[in-house]
């Protein structure tokens, strides 16, 4: 990945001054521009977006603080740096006040201007990371559960860690609640753009309009409440990695210019006609057929060629049933915080296993948060679950006494007792079968049965030494 030099706009009324800055910051790796008054770079600011301005103080016509002014206005992306002739703590206390990153005085040593603009640089960075993480956070609902050992996860997995480290575009299909977030989060984390922003922008939540200006932004004036030009997130995630979650949900009309920019890196912001560069990896996410979407003429099979060079499928909790005691215990520390995390009895665990899920790990989750917050012991029960009455349709049923037998319990699926859970009792009692069937609630025999079916064996005991 190739990362844009970062840009500078120098303003200075002398042009010696302006050739000599544009050679060093040049010769540093800096892409410059010039103007040589205020009313020019105001009109430049206007149409080009810039990481840092270096700024006279002093200028005719548009001085230095006017065009911080505008600068601040207008919320345009890009840290300031005050360059002024007058050693005057006043002016340096105000122009700090409206928004600049420094100043420094004239003449000036070069090296000490390289050093504040490095510095400025790292504070956009940083600047953007933060927006990045707020974005994140009003707009994800993030659904833990990558954990487990179904083979088709850990198959997924493997697949979005060799992908990672690549610019390939990826496409990510899943069930809603099964994650697809999580795994785009994770091939970021695993890239090489890990350093910069990482956003998500939802196809579905959005009018077509609204949706064409968070992803490519507006110029000031470009419709009616265009009071000032806004970034999209093409821009704010210029160099890190953009999720378009529910792809198939985009407006026909918005797909061609995501096509465009996919195929070429360039876009313009709505009323704007300056043709403006982004390097962001984009990765997809749908809970629908792609296939099926363009067959039936709602979606451009050029553009789900360009998605699609890695596909990724999530599976759902209910093809992965044997993982749900690994995720109740992450869920149960997670919620627990620093105090002991709550057990999970094994008749609630046993409801868990039979319900099918309809929500996945987000429903298992929050399903388990619900019942910690309700149970006022350090068990959790089945009466803490508010799981739906069609789950007890799907308990094994108790087997009615008949005259002259004893009634005895229906013993649970191997399914429903994990073998950790069966060895982790019979450990406790010493392998004591009556007390480890009494504690499992199922008889002996079928203790036994699960015991060789588990190949487990009693541990063996050293002679005693005196």
């Amino acid at each position: 990945m190739q990362k844009l030099p970062i840009s500078v706009l120098a303003v200075d009324d002398e042009e010696t001054l302006l050739h000599t800055l544009t050679r060093v910051l040049q010769q540093h790796g800096y892409y410059v521009e010039t103007a040589e008054d205020g009313r020019v770079a105001i009109n430049i600011l206007q149409s080009v977006p810039f990481d840092i301005v270096l700024l006279d103080f002093m200028m005719p016509n548009v001085g230095g603080l006017e065009v911080l002014k505008f600068i601040k206005e207008q919320r345009l992306d890009c840290e300031v740096i005050m360059v002024t002739a007058v050693q005057d703590i006043h002016t340096a206390v105000e122009c700090m006040s409206l928004g600049a990153f420094y100043y420094i005085t004239k003449p000036y040593v070069a090296t000490d201007l390289l050093a504040l603009i490095e510095r400025a640089c790292e504070r956009k960075r940083l600047l953007i990371q933060n927006r990045a993480l707020k974005r994140q956070i009003a707009h994800l609902a993030l659904p833990a559960g990558m954990s487990g050992s179904n083979k088709a996860l850990l198959e997924m997995l493997e697949l979005a860690s060799r992908s990672a480290p690549t610019d390939s575009p990826v496409l990510i299909f899943g069930a809603s609640g099964t994650g697809k977030e999580v795994v785009a989060n994770f091939v970021h984390i695993n890239s090489l753009r890990n350093e910069m922003p990482f956003l998500a922008l939802d196809s579905s939540s959005h009018a077509e309009m609204l949706l064409e200006r968070e992803m490519f932004g507006y110029e000031k004036d470009a419709f009616t409440d265009a009071g000032n030009a806004r970034q999209g997130v093409l821009e704010i995630a210029n160099g890190g990695t953009i999720l378009l979650d529910q792809i198939s949900d985009m407006p026909l009309t918005l797909q061609p210019k995501l096509l465009r920019f996919l195929q070429t890196g360039e876009f313009c912001r709505i009323g704007g006609t300056k043709v403006l560069k982004s390097d962001v990896r984009i990765i997809s996410a749908t809970t629908k057929d792609l296939r099926r979407e363009v067959a039936s003429g709602r979606f451009l099979e050029e553009l789900l060629l360009r998605l699609n060079q890695i596909t990724l499928v999530v599976p759902s909790l209910n093809e992965r049933k044997q993982d749900i005691p690994v995720l109740v215990d992450q869920f149960l520390k997670d919620q627990a915080g620093t105090k002991p995390p709550k057990q999970l009895d094994p008749e609630a665990l046993e409801l868990l296993l039979a319900y099918d899920w309809p929500g996945n790990v987000r429903e298992l989750e929050n399903a388990i948060q619900r019942a910690a917050i309700l149970s006022d012991s350090d068990v959790i029960r089945v009466e803490h679950f508010a799981i739906p009455h069609r789950t007890k349709a799907l308990r094994p049923a108790p087997v009615r006494r008949r005259a002259g037998k004893q009634r005895t319990r229906k013993p649970a699926s191997p399914e429903v007792l994990p073998k950790s859970r069966l060895k982790s009792v019979l450990n406790s009692v010493k392998w004591d079968e009556k007390r480890a069937a009494k504690i499992l609630k199922i008889n002996v025999k079928d203790l036994k049965g699960r015991i060789e079916a588990y190949q487990l064996r009693k541990p063996r005991t050293g002679p005693k030494t005196s």
